[in-house]
């Protein structure tokens, strides 16, 4: 009966596994190449090869891509198929593009040279999500690769959920219901695509359970520690973000305290020495490492990818942009609010029935925020994807006091599955201590 949970979790993990057959290919978007060439030559291909490969699998991507809205277009589904004419065209732009960047001598760093080099910089300092890949991609070739990751990363997010719900003591459906909410949500149709939000996602949520887990009066300064490492080699910029939002947060709950005549505690102070460190370290080691700096960001951002020259008053420009951008979105956002009553409804779940965790769920989901402000490209939604975690995280929290009363004060341990020859694993749910 105690594996009993954990047989549910491993359910829904597979059961999304065996959904995403639907669409092994046409998720993958300009970054994706990237990427992929990256992790190829850090498999030991060559420039050549890692182009060459990365080629194919976009462009067979998009061909089939045209093949399929081909196929349920109501005027020219009669016509030939498109798809393998996208696929060589595809292939001929980009092999003249990249070969003759390789002829002249564009042959540094890991990735193709897709772009500029000063463009492909932004990608060389992002080793982790590559590393994720190449035993994969080596092991079942691109296609099936790329695809056996994604699967792996969004799977690994949905359990990081089920236990940050039930580390806060929220019973076993209702953490069941945060994982599949993963899974159906944006959260889960992002952390497929080939690109690094996935396992940000997965990292930010290993952070945010570390510090489940410190609230409830165990230890979990290591997973926050080394999550927010890992997330510095796959995006520096959201390692800062996250360590920067939930000091802040901290500050907050710590403020709160004070003010209501308690002390901040020992879990805020530990939580709060633990990401000033991490975003101190961050910005210092980005700086020692030679990182794109904002100025770079801006730039990338105002000159389509360094195509066009440099602005010579960026910031005035981005700061139009910016208004722009919010008042469009927010315009967008209103005509259709199924978003923000998500989104309010996950955080008063949240602030409800762990205010201190609630505060520090909402601090990173703020990292989403800050994304897509540093970024604001109105078709680009998949950077807001940390706001998500609000309701997926708050919304079963919810359902629980409505539907079950307030979370129990102890819950049964979760067990894992055994390794072989050994003990069963439990992962303890604690007791509620104001968290």
């Amino acid at each position: 009966m105690r594996a009993r949970p954990a047989a549910w979790v491993l359910f829904l993990a597979a059961l999304f596994g065996c959904l995403q057959l639907a669409n092994v290919t046409g998720r993958d978007s300009p970054d994706s190449r990237n990427y992929l060439s990256y992790a190829l030559s850090l498999g030991g291909a060559d420039k050549a090869e890692a182009a060459g490969r990365s080629i194919a699998y976009l462009c067979a991507s998009r061909g089939e891509t045209a093949s399929r809205n081909h196929s349920v277009d109501v005027r020219r589904f009669r016509a030939p198929d498109p798809g393998p004419e996208v696929r060589a065209q595809c292939r001929g732009y980009y092999e003249w593009k990249v070969g003759r960047r390789l002829d002249a001598g564009q042959t540094s760093g890991w990735t193709a040279p897709f772009m500029s080099e000063r463009f492909m910089r932004i990608f060389e300092v992002r080793p982790g999500y590559p590393l994720l890949l190449v035993p994969f991609v080596t092991l079942l070739g691109v296609t099936w690769g790329l695809w056996a990751a994604g699967v792996c990363v969004a799977a690994a997010g949905g359990v990081l959920v089920f236990l940050v719900l039930r580390t806060l003591g929220a019973p076993v459906g209702a953490a069941l219901t945060g994982q599949a909410l993963y899974y159906v949500l944006p959260t889960g149709a992002t952390a497929m695509r080939p690109m690094a939000e996935g396992t940000m996602m997965a990292l930010t949520l290993a952070v945010l359970w570390g510090c489940a887990l410190v609230l409830r009066g165990r230890s979990g300064e290591a997973p926050v520690a080394v999550s927010l490492a890992l997330l510095f080699t796959v995006k520096h910029s959201q390692a800062l973000f996250l360590s920067v939002c939930l000091a802040g947060a901290l500050c907050l709950v710590g403020l709160h305290r004070r003010r209501a005549g308690r002390p901040a505690g020992d879990a805020v102070r530990t939580l709060l020495k633990v990401t000033l460190g991490a975003a101190v370290g961050t910005v210092l080691l980005a700086r020692l490492l030679r990182y794109p700096s904002e100025s770079d960001s801006l730039q990338d951002l105002l000159t389509d990818h360094f195509l066009r020259p440099d602005r010579e008053r960026p910031w005035r420009e981005f700061l139009h942009l910016e208004v722009n951008f919010w008042t469009e979105w927010l315009r967008r956002e209103l005509a259709e609010p199924l978003f923000l009553v998500l989104v309010a409804a996950g955080g008063w779940g949240a602030l409800r029935q762990r205010p201190a965790f609630g505060v520090l769920l909402l601090g990173a989901a703020g990292t989403g925020v800050l994304s897509i402000a540093a970024h604001p490209d109105i078709a680009i939604d998949r950077l807001m994807v940390m706001v998500w975690l609000v309701p997926v995280v708050g919304l079963p929290l919810l359902l629980a006091e409505h539907v079950g009363g307030r979370t129990p004060d102890r819950a049964p341990a979760l067990a894992l599955p055994a390794p072989t020859g050994g003990a069963a694993l439990e992962v303890p749910l604690l007791r509620r201590r104001g968290g």
